[in-house]
């Protein structure tokens, strides 16, 4: 068996760096393995313009460590109120690689999100125009809606409407979560994209709720049932074009998660290569995972995969920090539930 692995280095096709204190302490650890990473917009207040979109990408920039390249790939926040001709004008500058669209209330800082989407015609049909592609959380959030089925209600009753609507849009299904959710990538053709999140290759909702409630666990769109993680470990591992790695690593202090109503994310930008080389190995498919983390999302957003490599070497356990320190409080790192043996070595 083989004990190392080299490969392209990886990028992070959905990352969570927030700002300040918790962006200083955040970064280096995606920096550390992960070329670029594409930045979600959902601060506070979040990034709606290009401007806003130039700033943030200086403050991310700012904190960067002396001797870690890293390149952030802005995205806008799609509002009822964002104006066409500045997204287009974002894009034609290189500023801007997509516009992230969340429905009102689907996740952390979505308030700002989309009811209507008759309101954001003109901006989705400008996008489908000049080829920039629209990340979607895509979950519903109306409250008859069981939260288990808000991905799978989301695909018929809004995301394909929406394509049908706007042909040659490009749409990334992010985080997808469901085995509805893979069979709805792979049959969309090549405008369509979907991102899949270590840690949803790992839990399902037993990891959440049995034996205790564990907040560590908790993330939107929320794990599932182990089928859906099976189908998801079954379309990451196949080398299939239209999925690829969007972590979704989401870091929020432990005094929000571990509290009645805590917030929602897993933290795995720390540890994702060591967890994806084992998952990877556990399905026999090392020889696909490069594929996953450094060709397929590349390939989709239009740009040439890095050049810089990075090898994996397998060993003895790796041991990684329980909590990364901000000051914004400590945030936990993902606990897999299993050994790692593999790590990354550069």
């Amino acid at each position: 068996m083989s004990q190392s692995l080299t490969i392209r280095r990886p990028d992070d096709w959905h990352l969570h760096l927030r700002d300040g204190a918790m962006l200083a302490a955040v970064l280096p650890e995606t920096a550390r393995h992960f070329a670029r990473a594409i930045i979600m917009p959902n601060l506070v207040p979040p990034v709606v313009t290009a401007a806003q979109a130039a700033a943030y990408r200086d403050r991310i920039l700012a904190v960067l460590p002396e001797g870690m390249s890293f390149e952030p790939l802005m995205t806008l926040y799609l509002t009822e109120g964002t104006d066409p001709a500045d997204v287009a004008a974002a894009h034609a500058s290189d500023l801007v690689k997509a516009v992230k669209l969340y429905p009102a209330g689907a996740t952390t800082n979505s308030q700002s999100g989309v009811r209507d989407f008759g309101k954001v015609q003109a901006v989705l049909e400008k996008m489908a125009e000049i080829g920039l592609p629209l990340c979607v959380h895509g979950e519903v959030t109306a409250s008859e809606v069981d939260i288990f089925d808000r991905e799978a209600v989301f695909i018929d009753t809004v995301l394909d409407p929406l394509r049908r609507r706007i042909p040659g849009l490009r749409v990334v299904m992010e985080h997808i979560t469901t085995e509805e959710g893979v069979a709805y990538a792979r049959a969309g053709g090549p405008d369509l994209g979907a991102t899949i999140t270590v840690h949803h290759l790992i839990i399902n909702r037993n990891a959440i709720l049995a034996g205790g409630i564990k907040p560590h666990y908790y993330c939107l769109p929320v794990a599932k049932r182990e089928k859906h993680r099976l189908a998801l470990r079954n379309a990451a591992t196949s080398g299939e074009a239209r999925f690829f790695l969007g972590t979704d690593s989401a870091p929020h202090p432990d005094h929000l998660k571990e509290h009645a109503c805590g917030c929602a994310g897993c933290f795995t930008a720390t540890n994702a290569m060591s967890m994806l080389a084992e998952v990877f190995e556990q399905d026999g498919a090392l020889d696909r995972l490069e594929a996953f983390t450094s060709l397929n999302g590349p390939a989709f957003y239009r740009l040439p995969p890095n050049e810089a490599r990075i090898t994996l070497a397998k060993g003895e356990p790796v041991t990684y920090p329980a909590k990364i320190e901000s000051g914004a409080g400590p945030v936990t790192v993902f606990d897999p539930g299993f050994a790692l043996h593999w790590s990354v070595t550069l």
